[in-house]
């Protein structure tokens, strides 16, 4: 009888274990308007002859915070996000032997780095502009800086509140909007006649409101295309930031390469031992 109990186990530590279920890697990817897939794909080649050929079996979300949490809560899952939005619930890997950080975006040797922009029309109201002053000031790039992410402005001036009061609203990437609603606290104290609503909707989605004059101002993570600057929109760099790549705090890889990553999110490797081989 414990002989047969005996075997039993065996089978089924071979049928969860040995077969490699347990050992399958869950894909995260985000949804198709957003700035941080455009960049990711492009970046890793991911992105072939116009098409992005991320694995259909990648589980999609609609958020930064959503891949930080579905990574943290699977050991086998992998996701990318805001280098800026890095905490300790997740473990960014190198890529190609380099550390994801700021220090290394700002040196050129951690590539994987996109930029932040602001879209607007050509006939953008004086409040808007004003909060872009801002964000470009040395109040608002010492406030990018704090926050894990590149400023862009090398010759800042001091910001002088014009005391404006009035409503404005921002829409789009979710990897801007954590910076941008700490940029939008430190503009409304300055300024405290303002409102600055902040709406979530993904780079592509923001570019599109701004056109549909939805929204002042359009928050992107990745660079326009050709047909959104031919539209007559305008943007400003306010940022530079990092893709990094993070897999659940209890996985043992630290490194991966470049060609790891895509055939990863392909589809080519779909467990972690096959990267060991």
């Amino acid at each position: 009888m414990k002989k047969i109990s005996l075997m039993i186990l065996m089978f089924l530590l071979f049928v969860f274990v040995g077969c490699g279920s347990s050992d399958k890697i869950n894909v995260i990817s985000r949804e198709a308007s957003s700035g941080t897939r455009s960049a990711f794909v492009e970046m890793f080649e991911i992105l072939e002859d116009g098409v992005d050929k991320t694995t259909k079996n990648a589980q999609v979300t609609q958020s930064t915070s959503v891949v930080i949490t579905s990574v943290a809560q699977n050991k086998n899952s992998i996701g990318y996000i805001s280098l800026g939005s890095l905490n300790d619930t997740v473990k960014a890997v190198s890529i190609d032997g380099v550390e994801a950080t700021v220090a290394n975006v700002l040196g050129g040797d951690y590539k994987i780095s996109r930029p932040f922009n602001l879209v607007y029309k050509a006939d953008l109201d004086e409040l808007s502009k004003d909060f872009i002053k801002f964000i470009l000031s040395k109040e608002g790039q010492d406030i990018i800086n704090n926050n894990n992410y590149i400023k862009v402005s090398k010759e800042e001036e001091n910001y002088v509140s014009q005391k404006l009061t009035g409503k404005i609203v921002l829409a789009g990437s979710t990897s801007v909007s954590p910076v941008m609603e700490k940029l939008a606290d430190a503009y409304k104290k300055l300024n405290t006649g303002v409102e600055i609503e902040i709406q979530q909707s993904g780079s592509s989605a923001g570019i599109t409101s701004v056109s549909k004059g939805i929204c002042n101002i359009g928050m992107s993570s990745r660079e326009l295309k050709t047909s959104e600057l031919e539209s007559g929109l305008l943007y400003e760099r306010i940022a530079v930031d990092g893709i990094a790549v993070i897999v659940n705090k209890n996985n043992d890889i630290l490194n991966l390469t470049s060609k790891q990553v895509k055939d990863i999110f392909v589809g080519n490797v779909t467990s972690w031992a096959e990267l060991n081989k």
